[in-house]
């Protein structure tokens, strides 16, 4: 099943009509360590681009798990990279698929996710289980489309990513993607908000500053 069907069928869902070039997923994935035994997980990988990229820089080590909703390209990912944890399920559940495996933390999350055509609860409650899920040396990366960077949802994505983690470096340009990307890599996670409280909201602001 293409990715350009599956838009068809969900376009809130899939968000995007190709899948992210090998140029961005080396770009997004460059977090993964390549010693130890972390655990990583990956958000909406859809047809597997990242998961590609994921896997290489593992080698076989540690554990990849891999969150996707659509029931469809769960099935293929699982079938394609059986050493991947792949769950069929919402990103925002990020916590219980984890505490599922015994497991706490993770040592990075990697985010496919069509944030555009996310409304702003369901971004603010992925975002939280993200937060929530990092240790304070984690790091959370996800990517934006450039000529879309300066639209309202992509606008209000870095603005969240901001108010969560103490340091946001946004990535050069990856020209080579189609259309072209770049990356946020998100570290030390702010873990005093609730997930129910919208960290960019007036009230919350000045509670920081008190």
């Amino acid at each position: 099943m293409s990715l350009f069907l599956e838009f068809l069928k969900n376009p809130m869902t899939v968000g995007a009509i190709a899948p992210s070039g090998p140029a961005l997923a080396r770009v997004a994935t460059a977090v993964v360590p390549r010693t130890g035994s972390p655990v990583v997980v990956e958000l909406g990988p859809g047809t597997g681009a990242f998961t590609d990229a994921v896997q290489q820089r593992l080698a076989g080590r540690g554990q990849h798990i891999a969150l996707e909703i659509n029931p469809r390209f769960a099935e293929q990912l699982a079938a394609r990279h059986p050493a991947v944890d792949v769950v069929n399920a919402d990103a925002a559940t990020l916590e219980t698929v984890l505490a599922q495996r015994g497991l706490r933390r993770a040592d990075a999350v990697v985010s496919g996710l069509p944030w555009a055509a996310y409304a702003e609860d369901q971004q603010r409650s992925v975002l939280s289980g993200v937060v929530a899920a990092l240790p304070p040396g984690g790091v959370f990366t996800t990517f934006a489309y450039v000529h879309a960077r300066w639209a309202p949802p992509a606008r209000r994505l870095l603005h969240s990513l901001q108010a969560r983690f103490d340091e946001v470096v946004i990535s050069r340009t990856v020209w080579a993607n189609l259309p072209p990307a770049l990356v946020y890599y998100c570290r030390r996670p702010r873990t005093w908000f609730s997930a129910d409280v919208d960290p960019t909201s007036h009230a919350l602001t000045k509670m920081r500053v008190q």
